[in-house]
């Protein structure tokens, strides 16, 4: 039995059907003349009717053939069930507006409408309106319009459909409220819509499924804008689902719209578009099956878009580091109980470490069998940015505690080494407690060198930078190299000529070269070889290692190279870290690499590890080269000062009670007379008396309230011939420019000694008398 669709075909085309019938029968008409040879004229007859007939077929085939080859043969079941489910007239056409498909209530409104007619005939004296529609859909512009298609106007809307396909719908207002909808309809939801998206109503059935009033469709809508024609996705109060917007009219700005469920099969993006889009996009399954990977997508995951690799089975199979099991999350997703804010992930299987940013979107068919689409973005610079911002949040916070406890330990070890310099004056070296202040003494000193380990790691250490020539350097200090190496471990020193100078304070590079050495020597117990090289290295652009970036420029390269037992991956992010040691108890203190660090850091240079466990370790020192200066003026050296009693008045502003009692002391004992006052403000309070006056001011710089120089300032406002020395257990550079803008002023660094501080103090006076 011919199908339906054959008989619609045959209706389709009358005037070629007729003349093909009436040749056939013209036909047998001749054959049966042809039969009575007792009427010779019958045969001419017949044979007229032969050639009539065959001319009328051969002409019918030839319009059937031409009708076939012009009839599109692409009517896609995908839109045959679109037009199914629209309330109102729709029908479907090709970018030149040829009717492809036709929804069966069509014939409400157009009459002989068929399948690669122009849709134009059929708008008449509005046929020009419609394909300035056209052309506005086609442009991506509004394209709707009221149009006099028969007694009525119709509101008139197009809207592209992708493969070149547009849908005209075709609703009259009137006609739709009164229009009995298909039973599925009859609570579809539905709501109108004001500028700028405003929701100005909705009725019942959408305020159930939003499980409330919503005042915006941003707020009821995950993908906003609702346009016509568009798949929308809307986050039910039970679950994520999919609907096609139907505008049905268009009034003042106000917009009727109704939501209807779409189609199975019909798909908000398809898979060629996603396949070109410059963005990585998988597909998967509620469960994280991976369905799908666009050409984004392969490059990203194997470094070549051509790659044909089969994916991992599950979504976990493909990335790690979410924290909680990505499972849940996708089902969260799928449910609507997460909300769309993306994750940081770690792709597997890669050479290198790569991060990415995975942000889930459910996608839902006609049978709201969920599925996501999963957007990757690189994001493995910016985790190393993160990285690199979040270990110098780190290192400063450290570098500032080992500050603060710096600072404090020099007040202590001031209050200790100054009384011990006041004991020793009363004691004899034949005395038996001489040998334990000696003692007291000296283990006081190895302290003070240890708190200066810690601030040359927190970099607020007093440096005396001057211009180096690298080779020279190390020259001079190979012979103390090897002696700290020993016997078995052999030194090679390697400088290639022609490397710029750099500005570096001498004695602290000799001591970062020296903690490199013994780090080296002791990685070798057994013996073996430490190499050191120097060469100019040229940086044509900026370059990222473990997570610094180093500027372009020209750089003096000093390389410190053991074969020894190498330090194991996990402790090669804290070998700078203070206290920080992977040696037996005892063996070391952990500030060998954090004085490093922060010297070459307070120079303005870098330093790097390179270390495989059981073949040797490798540090790099790059330190910018220094520009051009004038040869250093010789100055003669102080002649030495020979300390005698003095009569002068001294103002001592000190904080720390121990500090303030040495210090009082031992200028009384030098034969000064000496005022005290325990914070800034007394001793503003003394400025305040009109008669009050001293020779010198000796004031802590970092106190409780107001600080040293802040407080001298505000003094010289009517003392401006003050003459000052500033004590501090923080570096000279910690109080910035403060120093400079107060003439007359001189630092001495915590701990000192007795003879330190009446000597700086002797000096301040002009008490000084040559030996």
């Amino acid at each position: 039995m011919p199908s339906k669709k054959f008989w619609k075909s045959l209706r389709q085309l009358p005037v070629t059907l007729a003349a093909i019938v009436f040749s056939i029968f013209l036909l047998g008409v001749a054959a049966a003349v042809s039969l009575m040879p007792e009427m010779p004229g019958m045969s001419v007859a017949a044979l007229v009717a032969v050639l009539v007939s065959l001319a009328g077929l051969t002409t019918g085939v030839i319009v059937l053939l031409t009708r076939a080859k012009a009839r599109p043969r692409t009517a896609d079941p995908q839109y045959e069930g679109l037009l199914d489910v629209f309330p109102c007239p729709a029908l479907i056409t090709d970018r030149n507006g040829k009717v492809l498909q036709f929804a069966p209530m069509i014939t409400t409104v157009l009459t002989g409408v068929e399948i690669g007619a122009p849709v134009f005939g059929f708008f008449g004296e509005h046929a020009p309106r419609a394909h300035t529609l056209l052309a506005d859909c086609l442009e991506g512009r509004q394209a709707q319009g009221m149009c006099a298609l028969t007694s009525d106007s119709y509101a008139t809307s197009l809207a592209r459909l992708g493969q070149g396909r547009v849908l005209w719908t075709f609703c009259n207002r009137t006609v739709i409220e009164e229009m009995p909808l298909p039973e599925s309809y009859g609570e579809a939801p539905r709501l109108t819509l004001g500028r700028n998206g405003a929701i100005l109503w909705m009725n019942n059935a959408l305020r159930q499924m939003l499980g409330g009033t919503r005042r915006h469709a941003r707020d009821a809508f995950v993908d906003p804008p609702v346009e016509h024609g568009r798949l929308i996705t809307v986050r039910t109060n039970r679950a994520i689902r999919q609907y096609l917007a139907v505008e049905l009219s268009r009034e003042a700005g106000r917009r009727d719209i109704l939501l209807v469920s779409p189609p199975a099969g019909t798909q908000r993006v398809e898979q060629p578009e996603i396949e070109r889009l410059p963005v990585a996009i998988l597909t998967c399954n509620a469960d994280g099956a991976l369905l799908s990977a666009n050409r984004a997508a392969r490059r990203l995951i194997y470094g070549d878009e051509a790659t044909v690799r089969p994916l991992p089975v599950h979504l976990s199979g493909l990335l790690e580091g979410l924290g909680r099991s990505l499972t849940d999350w996708l089902k969260q997703v799928c449910d609507g109980q997460a909300p769309g804010q993306p994750e940081f992930m770690r792709l597997l299987e890669q050479d290198t470490e790569r991060y990415v940013q995975v942000t889930l979107t459910p996608q839902l068919n006609g049978q709201d069998l969920p599925r996501v689409m999963v957007v990757l973005n690189d994001a493995t610079d910016l985790k190393v940015m993160e990285a690199k911002f979040t270990q110098t949040q780190k290192m400063q916070a450290i570098g500032q505690l080992a500050g603060g406890v710096a600072h404090d330990f020099n007040n202590l070890l001031t209050a200790i080494s100054g009384h011990c310099d006041l004991l020793l004056l009363r004691h004899e070296p034949q005395d038996p407690e001489y040998a334990d202040l000696i003692q007291i003494a000296q283990n006081s000193n190895r302290a003070a060198a240890l708190v200066s380990q810690l601030l040359a790691f927190s970099r607020k250490q007093t440096l005396n930078p001057e211009r180096l020539d690298v080779g020279a350097t190390l020259s001079d200090l190979t012979h103390l190299l090897n002696r700290l190496v020993g016997e078995k471990v052999n030194l090679k020193l390697q400088h290639k000529s022609e490397t710029g100078p750099i500005r570096a304070d001498k004695r602290q590079l000799e001591q970062v070269l020296m903690n490199l050495v013994v780090n080296a020597r002791d990685a070798m117990p057994e013996g073996g070889e430490v190499r050191i090289t120097a060469s100019e290295q040229v940086l044509d652009m900026p370059i990222m290692r473990d997570r610094a970036q180093v500027p372009a420029g020209r750089y003096v390269l000093i390389s410190v190279e053991d074969d020894g037992t190498g330090i194991p991956y996990e402790h090669q992010s804290k070998v700078f870290e203070p206290f920080f040691t992977s040696k037996k108890a005892g063996e070391g203190t952990g500030l060998g690499l954090s004085t490093a660090y922060g010297i070459v850091k307070q120079s303005g240079g870098y330093i790097f590890l390179s270390s495989t466990p059981g073949q040797g370790t490798r540090f790099d020192i790059l330190l910018p080269v220094y520009g051009a200066e004038p040869a250093p003026v010789e100055i003669p050296a102080p002649e030495p000062v020979r300390i005698r009693h003095g009569d002068g008045r001294v103002l001592l502003v000190e904080d720390e009670a121990p500090v303030r009692a040495f210090a009082s002391r031992a200028l009384r004992m030098r034969g000064y007379e000496v005022v005290e006052a325990a914070s800034a403000e007394e001793a503003l309070r003394h400025f305040a008396t009109p008669d009050f006056s001293v020779d010198v001011v000796v004031t802590d710089v970092i106190m409780p309230g107001m600080d040293g120089p802040t407080w001298v300032a505000e003094a010289m406002r009517t003392r401006p011939d003050l003459r000052v020395v500033f004590v501090s257990g923080y570096a000279e550079e910690t109080f910035g420019d403060a120093k400079k803008i107060i003439a007359n002023s001189v630092f001495l660094p915590k701990p000192f000694s007795l003879t330190d501080l009446t000597a700086t103090v002797q000096e301040q006076m002009g008490e000084a008398v040559a030996a």
